[in-house]
């Protein structure tokens, strides 16, 4: 079933209260020495406070200056930390809320009274023996030992016939998850279910903020470096300063250093990475591993499974076809009533096309006149007043017609041919004796899923459709679809060379399947994708599991991974411009006084060097509180070639991040000169 987290609001009390006492927490140096520039932001804070202390102390009439800038230092470090328990905290809300509403699937244990009990699913153990009816999920993997059924093995075959499964001979192993389509069967468990998926999948989300990519670990490098730069321009302005003879103070110098390392980038890097993946959790995925969150955001080339995702997955019913003397709207009418105790997918389609394209009605039938599809007989019919009607496989049709295959009409055999050349499935109709048509059941594309593969190549990305069809199928299905190459006939082998031939060439590979023959295809990729309705095996094997089982959100999740790079990369480019403005606030302040020809750089017109310096602090802190939503929401991401996006980003927060601060610093300056704050 789908499980929906609802994504609480950044003003959510709930999620604000305990990310404040955990900001304060993770003021420890031990946990903050992760990011080295916020780091060093509090280790000059600690500085700064000790030199209050001792004005405050010594010379009082400094107090007030040291005070106002420890006090903004200190309000720096708490919400770059805020910002980080914000992310987490959010996903800690989803995980909360993945508590409230998971349901646990239930199973109809036999007990040794004979009397059926329903229990978790999750408590059976190996011996147990469960019930399961048309339309029951199975609660876990095992053998049927008594009964036989028709069984949707999708997710384990990626093909969309179902197949019969009863007990005896090779036949009769059935998986967890998988759907009993008819009649009723007893499985005997031969596996322990483990603890419940959505508990793996809690502990996953309330693990997020471990993780830690390579992208990002390579920023936290360049930002280390960048914070070892200014720190040494400023030991050279405080050696250049005793040079010419002025006097800079600790704290003076302490608040040029925090106000020119890249705090902002660095107070909201981990924030970036923890929204990505909490976005991907507001789409139901859950990402095992944050590099596969950010792999997305570079992928080249996409893997998407036909059956189930392309597709619907069940054939559907497509057109009626006669033969000569009967009329296509007779062979309707016969399969509809033929197909009212028919409660598969494939039944219901074939009534909804009946009653939907030929206007038939749903007629009212005694109960002993329907005959209900068996997977013995693979029939389904009715038994009206002298009629026999009976829909199913061609040869049990033409069994219970008492007619010799060969004996059968040539056009019948024509369109039975003709319709499992193009990759559908017949299914004969009869009345009697007397054969009247074919059906033609056929995966059926997905509406829209052709314009979403349009923006996916405008993405830059290629898609590629894998399916277990002969060529001539998959070539129709991939011409319908609109996806850029096949590959046909595709075993768990060639996923796995075809992957690994691309990786070879350079590119990134995302794929998404749902069936243990996916798993090392899933195993290989960048990023794999896999359904909760699947496979064990190949939920162990995929980097990301979408709880919703809906493949075309590998759309979405790209989405999500380049909105994660663009966002990172965006604050980035801000943070290190709006450096600019505080070389304008500070450098100017510093040296007026021995130079004072300096003044000719204070563009801003800042009312006084003291008052320079606060501002620029202050406004250095207050930058990371009001980055804090972007950071979380991440920068609005739409369908472009990569220099366009990179034209308007470096136009938005590269500009931005050069003007912004001019605005920012010179209005602070204004209210601190009014405040008389120095």
């Amino acid at each position: 079933m789908s499980h929906k987290p609802v994504a609480p609001s950044l003003v959510d009390p709930a999620i604000l209260i305990p990310a404040a006492r955990d900001a304060v927490l993770k003021l420890d140096p031990r946990k903050l020495v992760r990011n080295p520039v916020i780091f060093v932001t509090e280790a000059v804070a600690v500085v700064v406070t000790v030199l209050f202390l001792r004005d405050l102390w010594t010379r009082p009439a400094e107090a007030g200056f040291s005070s106002q800038i420890a006090a903004w230092l200190w309000f720096t470090v708490i919400f770059a930390t805020f910002a980080e328990a914000v992310a987490e905290g959010r996903g800690r809300a989803q995980a909360e809320s993945l508590k409230r509403t998971k349901s646990d699937l239930t199973a109809r244990r036999l007990a040794a009274n004979g009397e059926i009990e329903p229990i978790p699913a999750t408590t059976l153990r190996i011996g147990d023996i469960v019930i399961v009816e048309a339309g029951e999920l199975i609660p876990g993997d095992g053998e049927v030992i008594e009964g036989a059924a028709s069984v949707n093995e999708s997710a384990i075959t990626g093909e969309s016939a179902p197949v019969i499964r009863e007990s005896g001979g090779d036949r009769s192993a059935v998986t967890g998850g998988t759907q009993v389509l008819s009649d009723v069967i007893k499985v005997k468990i031969t596996v322990a279910p483990g603890s419940s998926f959505v508990d793996r999948m809690i502990g996953l989300i309330e693990g997020a903020q471990r993780q830690k990519t390579p992208n990002e670990i390579a920023l936290s490098i360049l930002l280390s470096g960048l914070t070892l730069i200014f720190l040494f321009v400023v030991v050279t302005i405080w050696g250049l300063a005793g040079y010419s003879g002025t006097v800079l103070s600790v704290t003076v110098l302490a608040a040029l250093l925090v106000t020119l390392i890249p705090t902002t980038i660095g107070g909201l890097l981990s924030a970036i990475g923890i929204a990505g993946m909490d976005r991907l959790v507001r789409f139901n995925v859950i990402a095992t591993s944050g590099r596969a969150v950010e792999a997305a955001g570079d992928v080249d080339t996409l893997l998407l499974d036909k059956t189930g995702t392309i597709t619907f997955g069940n054939r559907m019913a497509t057109d009626f076809v006669a033969i000569s003397g009967v009329t296509p709207g007779e062979v309707a009418e016969a399969a509809l009533l033929a197909s009212l105790a028919d409660e598969t997918p494939e039944g219901r389609s074939i009534a909804a096309l009946a009653t939907g394209e030929y206007g038939l009605k749903t007629p009212a039938l005694e109960a002993d006149a329907v005959v209900p599809f068996a997977a013995e007989t693979r029939l389904s019919g009715v038994d009206l007043a002298g009629r026999r009607l009976r829909k199913g496989a061609v040869d049990a049709v033409l069994k219970f017609a008492g007619i010799a295959h060969s004996d059968a009409p040539a056009e019948f055999h024509q369109a039975v041919e003709r319709i499992a050349r193009t990759g559908g499935t017949p299914l004969a109709v009869a009345d009697g004796s007397r054969v009247l048509g074919v059906i033609h059941l056929k995966d059926v594309v997905k509406p829209g899923i052709k314009e979403r593969f349009a923006a996916l190549r405008a993405m830059g990305i290629r898609t590629v459709m894998v399916t277990g069809d002969n060529p001539v199928t998959a070539a129709a299905i991939a011409s319908e679809a609109g996806v850029d190459d096949f590959l046909a006939q595709a075993t768990p082998e060639d996923k796995l060379a075809f992957i690994r031939r691309e990786q070879q060439g350079g590119r990134l590979i995302a794929m998404c399947g749902d069936g243990t023959n996916d798993a090392p295809a899933l195993a290989q990729a960048d990023v794999g994708v896999a359904m909760q309705t699947g496979t064990q095996a190949a939920r162990e094997a995929a980097n990301m599991v979408d709880l919703d089982s809906s493949p075309t959100k590998l759309i979405e999740i790209v989405e999500i991974g380049k909105q994660l790079l663009m966002t990172r990369g965006s604050l980035t480019t801000f943070s290190i411009a709006n450096d600019v403005a505080k070389y304008f606030a500070i450098i100017p302040a510093l040296f007026v006084a021995t130079y004072p020809a300096l003044d000719a750089l204070n563009i801003m017109g800042l009312s006084s060097p003291q008052s320079a310096i606060l501002s620029a602090v202050i406004f250095n802190a207050l930058i990371i509180v009001a980055l804090i939503p972007l950071a979380l929401k991440g920068v609005p991401y739409r369908a472009a070639a990569a220099t366009s996006l990179l034209r308007r980003n470096l136009l938005i927060y590269g500009l931005g991040g050069l003007v912004l601060p001019f605005a920012g610093i010179k209005a602070i300056d204004m209210a601190v000169a009014a405040l008389n704050l120095v």
